[in-house]
C-alpha cells in the first residue's frame, strides 16, 4: 500500500449484499455500512489502527465530567450537510434522541446500548452536552458507532422516517446513484469540512453474488471487498496477483448464532431448543470449515481471546460447546423425547450470501440430520430476511453478531428480551440476561465488569 495518499480516481468496492432500507439507525448489516457510510458523518469514530481508540469526526474537542455523569463535545466549525445547510449542535441532538428515544414507527436497532444516557443539552451551536443517569462503561466507543449518522433535525421534524428513503449527509462523499440490483455511486462532496479530504473522486460499490467477487478482483473490474474471502480464495487471489493484492487477516468481532422463534410450538419449548443447540458440533465444525470458509473458532458471544471472553475450559461446560459430540447428541434424541417431539422438521431461515452463511446453514442440516432432526434450508437476499427476522416469520434463523467493536454492550444486544432490544428476533423474555447485561453496562472497574459478562456469557 502507498505510503503517500495519491489524488483522485474512482475506487470500486464489492458487496455481497444490498441494504434493505437506507436508515443508519435502523439498520445491523454490512450491505448497508459499505455504501451508504461515506455519506455520513458521525460523533466520533474509531482511530482504524488503534482499535478501540477513538478520535473525533464532527466532534473536534470532548471531555468527560469526573464522576462520568455527563460528557461534553465542541463540534467543529463551517460543517455543512450536502444540500450547503449548515450543520449545528441541534442535528446531533435530533439524530441522538431518534436513536435513543425514538418515536413511534422508528427502529432503532442499538437502543439498548443507551439506556442510561439521559438528557441531551445544546448550549449553543456549538456544543453538545449528554447527560448520564448513571455512569457506564464504554461512552465514548458507543459514541462512535459508524451507524449513528448525523441527520438533519429540520428534516427530521417534517419527516422522521426520511432516512430510509433519502441520503443527505455531511460526509466525504455525496450520493449519486443506487442502481437497484446492481450498484450504488458517491462522489467528492467539495464542501466536505476536513480540508484536503476526501482523495478519491468518487467510489461505485457492486452488489454481486458471493462467488463473482474472485472473479471481479482478479479481473481487475474491483480494487476490493471490504468483508472476507474463504481461504482458498485468498490462495487464489495471492498465487495470481502476487504483491498487487494485499490481504489482511484477524479474527472478527463477528458470530453466527441459531435462534429460534419462541412464538411457535414446539420451540416454545426450551427442551426441544436445547436438543438442536446439542446437535451441533461446535469444535468439529470449526475444524473443517475453517479450511473452507471464515467459520474457523468456537466461542461463546464474547470473542475468542477477546480480554472478557470465557476461556475454553470454561466454555466446554456450558452445553452445546463441549467435545463429546456422541455423548451430546445422545443428550440430544433424550431432551426430544421428553419433549414429545418426533420426527421433528421445520424451515431455516438464512441470509443467500455464499461464506459463511450457506457454509452454516448447509452444515447445521447434517448435524440436526443425525439426531433424526430434518429442516429445510430457505435463504433470502438481505431485505426478505430482515423482514422475515423482524417481522417473526421464521421457524429458526441463522443469524449474526457482527457489531463494530468487542465491547459487551454492543455483542449481547441480541440476546436481550425483546422488550429490551428491538433485535431480540426469537420474541423471548429472559430476567435474568436483562439484568446481567444492565449491571455489566453500569460496572466501571473492569474486573467486576468481566466477571459479570463471564456469567452472561454462561
Amino acid at each position: 500500500m502507498a505510503e503517500t495518499p495519491v489524488r483522485g480516481g474512482t475506487l470500486n468496492f464489492a458487496v455481497v449484499a444490498e441494504p434493505p432500507n437506507y436508515d443508519c439507525h435502523s439498520n445491523t448489516t454490512f450491505g448497508h455500512t459499505h455504501p451508504i457510510a461515506p455519506h455520513y458523518s458521525t460523533l466520533l469514530k474509531f482511530h482504524g489502527k488503534t482499535n478501540p481508540d477513538v478520535t473525533g469526526d464532527l466532534a473536534e474537542t470532548w471531555a468527560a465530567a469526573p464522576d462520568g455523569m455527563s460528557y461534553t463535545f465542541k463540534l467543529h466549525k463551517g460543517i455543512k450537510f450536502d444540500d450547503g445547510s449548515p450543520l449545528t449542535s441541534a442535528d446531533v441532538k435530533a439524530s441522538y434522541e431518534r436513536i435513543i428515544r425514538p418515536s413511534e414507527g422508528i427502529v432503532s436497532a442499538r437502543r439498548s446500548y443507551y439506556s442510561d444516557f439521559g438528557d441531551i443539552e445544546t448550549p449553543d451551536e456549538q456544543t453538545v452536552i449528554f447527560k448520564m443517569k448513571t455512569p457506564v462503561a464504554g461512552v465514548l466507543q458507543l459514541l462512535a458507532s459508524p451507524f449513528n449518522c448525523i441527520y438533519s433535525a429540520a428534516k427530521l421534524k417534517e419527516n422522521p422516517r426520511y432516512p430510509e428513503r433519502e441520503i443527505m449527509g455531511s460526509g466525504a462523499f455525496t450520493f449519486v446513484e443506487h442502481v437497484r440490483g446492481a450498484s450504488w455511486a458517491g462522489k467528492r462532496f467539495d464542501q466536505y469540512f476536513k480540508p484536503g479530504l476526501p482523495y478519491l473522486d468518487g467510489y461505485k460499490a457492486f452488489f454481486v453474488k458471493s462467488p463473482t467477487v474472485l472473479t471481479g478482483l482478479l479481473g481487475g473490474q474491483f480494487d476490493a471487498e471490504f468483508r472476507f474471502r474463504s481461504p482458498g480464495e485468498r490462495d487464489q487471489l495471492v498465487a495470481k496477483l502476487g504483491d498487487k493484492v494485499w490481504v489482511k487477516e484477524q479474527p472478527l468481532t463477528s458470530a453466527l448464532i441459531i435462534i429460534f422463534n419462541t412464538k411457535r410450538p414446539p420451540f416454545d419449548n426450551l427442551k426441544v431448543r436445547q436438543a438442536l443447540s446439542l446437535a451441533v458440533d461446535r469444535w468439529g465444525g470449526g475444524a473443517a470449515l475453517g479450511k473452507i470458509s471464515a467459520i474457523r473458532y468456537v466461542g461463546g458471544v464474547a470473542r475468542p481471546g477477546y480480554e472478557m471472553a470465557l476461556p475454553e475450559d470454561e466454555l466446554v461446560k456450558i452445553p452445546g460447546f463441549g467435545k463429546d459430540a456422541a455423548a451430546a447428541r445422545a443428550e440430544a434424541t433424550k431432551l426430544l423425547k421428553e419433549a414429545g417431539v418426533d420426527k421433528l422438521s421445520f424451515k431455516l431461515l438464512n441470509r443467500s450470501a455464499t461464506d459463511p452463511y450457506t457454509t452454516a446453514g448447509v452444515y447445521l442440516l447434517d448435524q440436526w440430520r443425525r439426531i433424526g432432526v430434518t429442516a429445510q434450508h430457505e435463504q433470502y437476499e438481505t431485505a426478505p430476511y430482515q423482514a422475515a427476522l423482524t417481522g417473526g416469520n421464521f421457524d429458526v434463523a441463522i443469524e449474526f453478531i457482527s457489531d463494530y467493536t468487542d465491547d459487551p454492550t454492543l455483542q449481547f444486544t441480541k440476546m436481550l428480551s425483546k422488550r429490551v432490544s428491538p433485535v431480540g428476533y426469537s420474541d423471548h423474555q429472559d430476567d435474568k440476561v436483562d439484568n446481567l447485561y444492565k449491571a455489566q453496562q453500569r460496572a466501571i472497574d473492569p474486573v467486576e465488569r468481566k466477571r459479570i459478562v463471564n456469567e452472561l456469557d454462561r
